[in-house]
């Protein structure tokens, strides 16, 4: 999978020159030249890094850092600050709101590829391992082909059977309202239809249980599951 990169600094001969030699390393290259459309941009493109200038126009590169810690979407994303080889404090700062690491101006180019090599490297090492499958009891959830099996014989489920199966299952332990996987399976516009939920929660049940109930019902309020994943 290619590396995404937001680049953000008003200088259009500095954007240029990441830019070209970024993408000479294989790093797919997103541009801002300003502060509100570079939080705009780390929002609906969630890039894997931003580098990240601090002296911008509309909004500061330190205040686009302090918006993008606090918005959930985003907030993981590793930054590193480009700031003016002077301004010591601004390096301080940055490193204390958030920033994963600092480039002094003027830099050299062999010096940005380190340093972001190095944090994605960090970054990657530290995100969990996604997982591809889910077990519960005997019956496995293999999330990237939407199948499940119980036991070795696989069990033909609807898209929204699926759906809230894994919902159920990534949640487990925790009840989840019937309005909650109303909203988080067929959308807002099916909100307090939970007869809905109550049919494909009985059809589920046919399906996957016997012996063994997985699936829990607490009334008045929703469903969980109460075994724990596989590992």
């Amino acid at each position: 999978m290619n590396t995404n990169i937001l680049v953000v600094d008003d200088e259009e001969h500095i954007v240029e020159l990441l830019k070209f030699n970024l993408e000479i390393e294989g790093y797919n290259i997103q541009v801002s030249y300003d502060g509100f459309d570079a939080f705009i941009k780390a929002r609906d493109l969630k890039p894997d890094l931003i580098l990240l200038d601090r002296m911008l126009p509309n909004i500061d590169g330190l205040e686009v850092l302090k918006k993008i810690r606090e918005d959930n979407s985003i907030k993981n994303i590793p930054v590193i600050m480009l700031t003016a080889k002077t301004m010591e404090k601004d390096k301080i700062d940055g490193l204390e709101v958030g920033a994963d690491d600092y480039i002094s101006k003027p830099f050299s180019i062999k010096e940005v590829l380190a340093r972001v090599k190095a944090v994605l490297r960090r970054y990657n090492s530290n995100k969990p391992e996604k997982k591809t499958s889910i077990e519960l009891g005997n019956i496995r959830i293999d999330l990237q082909n939407y199948e499940v099996f119980k036991g070795s014989k696989k069990i033909d489920l609807t898209l929204k059977e699926f759906e809230l199966l894994k919902l159920l299952v990534q949640n487990h332990g925790k009840v989840l309202s019937r309005n909650f996987l109303l909203d988080k399976i067929w959308g807002y516009e099916y909100f307090g239809e939970t007869r809905t939920v109550d049919v494909h929660i009985r059809h589920l049940r046919k399906k996957i249980e016997d012996d063994e109930k997985y699936i829990e019902t607490i009334r008045g309020v929703g469903y969980k599951v109460n075994l724990k994943e596989g590992d």
